[in-house]
């Protein structure tokens, strides 16, 4: 897969910076997920299909092979496909019996933390190691009271969390283990597929993932009394055709998007091959940038490279992680700042706990420190390449724009 994306003139002075009213390097702009796209042939055939046959929802063919190759690829017993992660995850967590507290990383997309207070279920937001920017199992144990009734473990940048750790405090507090794997599909952990772990996994297929059904979500399990509860839920609770025999709500995917998953899992090789040539010139690109660390992936490990994570330490750049942002955005290179500013300072959570900071030192700094680049499908070598010579350029006259920057960009 070749990118089309057109750049301008390279930077010869700071007044070349788009900040400072030069011409971008870049005409299109260049981001972070853009979604990666499949066989086309083999995608419109089945919605051609789909539309001759004329069942476009509710458990038909393309949603039940989905469920299927899915299953068969991380090796459990069970996947239940669903309309979205966000949705899979308030259906798990309810199948689950979590109420009260559950213990979850501030760092994280807001929706993990929303899917448990949607069900008036209190996040109790533990801070994470930061080598890996998981929760830290070591910070669990002063997390945990009486309410307490469950963990979710994050799984961040196609890298995971500590399960094995996570799984002995569960079991040693009876508490209930759930994973937020949507980052994480198609990676391992000591050798096993990420999907098996816990009570229950989530995956996201979600347009920006490096996978996707164009929304999408599914849970996955070996806890066979689990997933049926599970298929009940995410169908208003029929049992049949006009009986309910437990609260539900809808969660059905749409047999669009189950195609368009099925389509894209037999590309999903292509699609890791890319990520990990365009992580691998990153690295060797940035090998030498002071105060630019990227984060490695274990290659040991299975993992789908789907993010190219920095950590900006300001001090040593002399620009703080945003300045450099807002240069990027200014050139349209739309670098993103994960997760920024943590769910413990969004609402309601920083109206809930003001003082939830104080417990969360790790997760404070990597929220000013955390850079996200271009990478996929739509990336090539030469954009790569022209993004770490903007970064180039920019640190080594980093002085001088910290200077220049303008009134509300220091």
């Amino acid at each position: 897969m070749m990118s089309t994306v057109k750049t301008s003139a390279v930077k010869n002075n700071i007044d070349d910076l788009a900040i400072f009213g030069g011409q971008p390097a870049f005409t299109e702009v260049l981001h972070v997920g853009r979604p990666n796209i499949g066989n086309r042939q083999t995608f419109n055939e089945r919605v051609k299909d789909i539309l001759d046959r004329r069942w476009l929802t509710n458990g038909g063919r393309y949603e039940r092979e989905f469920e299927q190759r899915i299953a068969e690829f991380v090796g459990v017993e069970h996947c239940v496909a669903i309309c979205n992660a966000t949705v899979a995850l308030e259906i798990a967590i309810r199948a689950l019996g979590m109420a009260g507290e559950v213990i979850v990383p501030s760092f994280t997309f807001v929706a993990t933390a929303h899917a448990l207070q949607w069900q008036e279920i209190t996040p109790v937001f533990c801070d994470v190691d930061p080598r890996n920017h998981a929760i830290d199992p070591n910070k669990i144990a002063q997390m945990i009271t009486p309410r307490t009734t469950g963990l979710i473990g994050v799984h961040l940048w196609g890298r995971t969390c500590d399960i094995e750790a996570l799984s002995e405090i569960a079991a040693q507090r009876n508490l209930k283990l759930l994973f937020d794997s949507a980052h994480a599909f198609g990676a391992s952990y000591r050798g096993k597929m990420i999907g098996g772990f816990g009570d229950a996994e989530i995956f996201s297929f979600h347009a920006t993932k490096f996978l996707n059904s164009l929304e999408g979500g599914a849970v996955v399990t070996n806890n066979g009394e689990l997933a049926q509860k599970i298929r009940l839920m995410k169908n208003f609770g029929f049992t049949f055709y006009d009986q309910t025999d437990y609260i539900g709500t809808n969660g059905k995917m749409n047999e669009i998007s189950a195609a368009m998953g099925l389509s894209n899992l037999e590309s999903m090789d292509e699609f890791i091959a890319v990520n990990r040539r365009n992580h691998e010139q990153y690295a060797e690109e940035l090998a030498e940038f002071v105060g630019v660390k990227l984060l490695q992936y274990d290659n040991s490990e299975q993992s789908n490279y789907q993010y190219v994570v920095l950590e900006i330490d300001a001090q040593e750049t002399c620009l703080t992680r945003d300045e450099l942002m807002e240069i990027l955005h200014r050139e349209n290179v739309l670098a993103r700042r994960y997760f920024y500013p943590g769910c413990h300072r969004m609402e309601p959570y920083r109206s809930y706990f003001p003082h939830a900071g104080l417990m969360l030192p790790e997760t404070e700094k990597l929220t000013t420190r955390v850079l996200c680049l271009p990478t996929g499908t739509s990336v090539g070598t030469g954009e790569i390449a022209r993004i770490c010579e903007i970064l180039r350029f920019v640190l080594q006259n980093k002085e001088l724009i910290s200077e220049r920057l303008p009134p509300g960009k220091r």
